[in-house]
């Protein structure tokens, strides 16, 4: 006898959520191979019949494989990592502070980054790190300086309080950013490559800037699906978390340690790209629910497409001009943050 579908038991049916859970992973990943290809054919310097002889070994000239494996390769790769890493950071940060506002720079990081770089820039240190510039070492130490310097600032009585480490990311933010535009100013000559840089952009960006961010970001990433349990537990309320057993400020110190780190390596490389880490990780969990063991690697492949659009875009939509790509994650960035406000205030 046949069975109805009515009559099949509710568990052996795939539940909604974990249907759309597959639909997007399964997506979103074509998605991003689609867009790797229309990245790598897209481009000045050589045409799209001309990057397409190259990519699949018909033209072997070696200007033209230099654009394309070069060029264009290595910087699609940074895109997807610094899109991913900034991501990735949004969500832990958002699920540490309940807060879908919150974003990982508010720890100070860009900030920290942007000051480090304009020391670099300005006194020129000429020595290098493992081969990576001095302006990437330096805003890499900045930023993860911040961090600590946010933590330090906001610690009382051996607690942290969050509102209280909120409060201390925005002056120590506000802090570091006088302090460089205090140095811009001293030093006019180096003032635009400054600016430049604060900007954001993957027009420099080469292999040895992949091989420095890619152990961080797939570090952050496999930490913070370490901590997706604690997570979800933390979105019930720090008392909650506590009496269920989780060491919520432990919890938190590392959780932040990881977003420094993983955040810190990605804009180290590229300059600031802001609104990546608030804008996905709201969007995926409105459409996928706030579970992190799905949300985090949901976001890094989310932020690693957004990221590429947006870079495609940047070196494209004005060609032969190439915009900064941290101008255009802004344009969408603030319209984004005046929606949530908006709608959190209304109830929408």
């Amino acid at each position: 006898m046949r069975t109805s579908p009515a009559s099949v038991p509710p568990s052996s049916q795939p539940s909604r959520l974990a249907r759309r859970l597959l639909l997007g992973y399964g997506s979103m990943a074509v998605l991003l191979v689609l867009l790797m290809l229309l990245a790598l054919l897209l481009g000045a310097g050589l045409d799209v019949p001309a990057s397409w002889q190259v990519l699949w070994g018909g033209e072997t000239a070696g200007t033209s494989r230099s654009i394309l494996f070069g060029l264009r390769l290595p910087r699609m790769v940074m895109s997807i990592l610094v899109g991913a890493a900034l991501s990735v950071s949004g969500v832990l940060m958002q699920g540490m502070f309940l807060n879908p506002l919150a974003d990982p720079h508010i720890l100070g990081v860009s900030s920290g980054a942007g000051l480090g770089a304009a020391i670099a820039m300005i006194f020129g240190f000429g020595s290098s790190f493992l081969g990576m510039a001095p302006v990437t070492v330096l805003s890499f130490l900045g930023g993860i300086l911040s961090v600590f310097l946010v933590y330090f600032v906001s610690r009382r009585h051996g607690r942290v309080q969050t509102v209280s480490l909120l409060l201390a990311g925005v002056a120590v933010g506000t802090f570091l950013s006088a302090a460089t535009t205090m140095l811009m100013r001293l030093h006019h000559d180096k003032m635009e490559a400054v600016y430049l840089w604060t900007m954001g952009s993957f027009s420099t960006v080469g292999w040895k800037h992949v091989l420095w961010c890619l152990p961080f970001t797939a570090a952050g990433i496999l930490a913070s699906m370490f901590f997706a349990r604690d997570l979800n537990i933390l979105s019930q309320g720090e008392e909650t978390a506590t009496l269920l057993g989780v060491p919520v400020r432990k919890v938190q110190i590392l959780l932040m340690v990881i977003t420094a780190l993983t955040t810190s390596a990605a804009v180290s490389a590229t300059g600031i790209i802001g609104s990546v880490g608030l804008m996905v990780p709201h969007i995926l969990r409105s459409v996928f629910g706030p579970d992190h063991r799905h949300l985090i690697p949901l976001s890094a492949l989310g932020g690693g497409i957004f990221l590429l659009i947006m870079d495609t875009l940047a070196r494209t939509v004005a060609a032969p001009v190439e915009l900064p790509v941290g101008v255009l994650t802004a344009l969408c960035g603030g319209p984004f943050f005046v929606y949530i406000l908006r709608k959190k205030r209304y109830g929408g």
